[in-house]
């Protein structure tokens, strides 16, 4: 019966063997792949590829969090979208201090 040690050595040494077989595989099949767009004239963009085609899947229109439309900005730059949830501090500070929130819309 063969020890843990040993059977873990067996696995580690399989698993670099089949990361070494992927690699060959996905080169040659890389090589492949340029050799049939070479043969038949085909681009990357023929396969639907680098864009070119003007046409965006929905979710690529969808807005990441970053991409958010600022709404309010505070008086030391901060800015926030009104969307759901807890109004920032620098907000509620504001509204505390007597300005309303079209006072820091961004116009």
């Amino acid at each position: 019966m063969a020890t843990y040690l040993e059977l873990k050595a067996q696995a580690e040494k399989l698993m670099a063997q089949a990361e070494e077989l992927r690699q060959r595989e996905t080169e040659q099949a890389i090589e492949d792949i340029k050799a049939k767009m070479k043969a038949f004239g085909l681009t990357a963009q023929d396969l639907g590829f680098g864009g070119g085609s003007g046409r965006r899947s929905p979710a690529a229109k969808r807005r990441s969090p970053a991409e958010k439309i600022v709404k309010y900005r505070g008086p030391n730059g901060e800015t926030w979208s009104g969307g759901r949830g807890r109004k920032p501090k620098w907000v509620t500070d504001a509204l505390a201090s007597g300005k309303t929130l079209e006072d820091l819309q961004v116009r």
